[in-house]
């Protein structure tokens, strides 16, 4: 539109048309242009006051008619502009000059969604450096938490920034203390801190890079940050542990025959010097309490996970294997049981305890009283994939329990270990 040659009489027209009590026809006409329809027919306000009726009137200069609903027709409205000369080119000029320029939805739409796209770029470029994180990626993108986090695209490209950040440092190897990495990696050590956004959506991605179980509560948020390395504290993560030796403590531990209980703090300062050629692994502490109370000092060496593997736990196994212990896994029969066994499948090697197919429809034949159902979501069994097909098969759980005895007769070693330390090592 040439201003110059059909310019507006803008002092006319908001006298006319730009008053609060023909807000309302602004608005219907805005909206129109923003969707593209059409400038013509009526639109229509119910229960007019009369002060929209007088203002109609004036505009009109006439009536608008009777009932209830004020009604006006916007080509009436349209020529009325531009016969008068207030606005020569009509109701569209008109309204542009008194609410600003309409850009239509459809092109609002499309740049809203190319700035979302934008804005998920740091997840993109994470899930090319990181397969696994891939599938999370796109969950991501579909499920609405970061729109319902950051709003708009503007403040969700910064937010992903951070969490594409702290993703690719995790696993923490070792473990670290989770306000330290914050500040090392965010530049705050309260950035990860519960409820934050960064947070909320670090752990929906943990849950994808260390295969941790879904849950909630501060718990099992201390639990998930743990499974990447990640701790609240060095010494609320521990691992229970019978007869292994390596260290003054542990030596005088295992000459006694009595469980201990080892910190991540005293793994990270002082960890094992030595190991066992072989490690058994169980999930249960009646296991290695019975262990212990059988056998004592000549049980051999056994550490329990006491269920999902805990970042002390995942740090001493490592920690053993790369002195070349081989590691031997046992856990309940039963679908909990198979998730913790791939959490740790995931983070150190392992061979089964007798903890295969075989093993468990022996449990079961042999099992009396029947054992309880099974319940919950399945899982995979990785290590050996027929026994997660036996399981759906015979639909029961055998706990560590059940199977004791079998445990304990693997557990007897012959000779005792020579002593390393007495307790005037200490």
């Amino acid at each position: 539109m040439d201003v110059n040659r059909n310019p507006v009489d803008e002092a006319r027209l908001r006298r006319l048309l730009g008053g609060p009590d023909l807000a309302w026809l602004l608005e219907r006409v805005r909206r129109r242009l923003e969707r593209g329809q059409p400038l013509t027919g009526p639109v229509s306000l119910a229960a007019a006051t009369p002060a929209q009726r007088a203002a109609a009137e004036r505009l009109l200069g006439r009536p608008p008619g009777g009932g209830r609903a004020l009604t006006v027709r916007l080509d009436a409205v349209d020529a009325v502009l531009v016969r008068s000369g207030v606005s020569p080119e009509g109701l569209t000029a008109a309204v542009t000059r008194l609410t600003g320029p309409v850009v239509p939805l459809e092109e609002v739409r499309r740049s809203e969604d190319q700035a979302w796209v934008e804005a998920y770029a740091p997840l993109t470029a994470l899930a090319d450096e990181v397969p696994s994180l891939a599938e999370w990626a796109g969950r991501v993108r579909e499920d609405g938490l970061v729109r319902r986090l950051a709003r708009t695209p503007e403040a969700a490209r910064p937010l992903l920034d951070r969490v594409a950040r702290v993703l690719r440092e995790l696993p923490a190897e070792p473990p670290r203390s989770l306000s330290v990495f914050a500040a090392d990696i965010l530049g705050s050590a309260h950035a990860l801190d519960d409820g934050t956004p960064p947070a909320t959506i670090c752990l929906s991605g943990i849950r994808a890079l260390t295969g941790h179980p879904d849950g909630a509560g501060a718990a099992w948020r201390r639990a998930a940050w743990a499974s990447a390395g990640l701790l609240r504290d060095d010494v609320s993560s521990t691992v229970l542990t019978l007869n292994l030796r390596g260290t003054p403590a542990l030596d005088w531990m295992a000459d006694m025959g009595e469980p201990c209980v080892l910190t991540l703090r005293q793994l990270a300062h002082r960890p094992p010097r030595t190991t066992p050629s072989v490690v058994h692994i169980c999930e249960n502490p009646a296991v290695l309490s019975a262990a212990a109370d059988t056998y004592g000092p000549d049980a051999l060496p056994l550490v329990c996970l006491q269920g999902q593997p805990s970042a002390a736990a995942l740090a001493l196994l490592a920690h053993l294997h790369e002195l070349g212990a081989a590691l031997r896994y046992h856990g309940d029969f039963d679908w909990g049981g198979m998730r913790i066994a791939t959490t740790l499948h995931q983070h150190v090697p392992w061979q089964p305890w007798r903890y295969t197919a075989d093993e468990y429809r022996a449990a079961v034949a042999a099992a009396s009283p029947a054992p309880p159902p099974l319940t919950g979501m399945a899982a995979l069994s990785p290590w050996d994939p027929d026994l997660a097909a036996a399981l759906a098969e015979h639909g029961v759980r055998i706990e560590e329990e059940a199977v004791l005895d079998s445990l304990l007769a693997d557990l007897r070693q012959d000779v005792r270990p020579v002593r390393h330390a007495t307790c005037r090592d200490l």
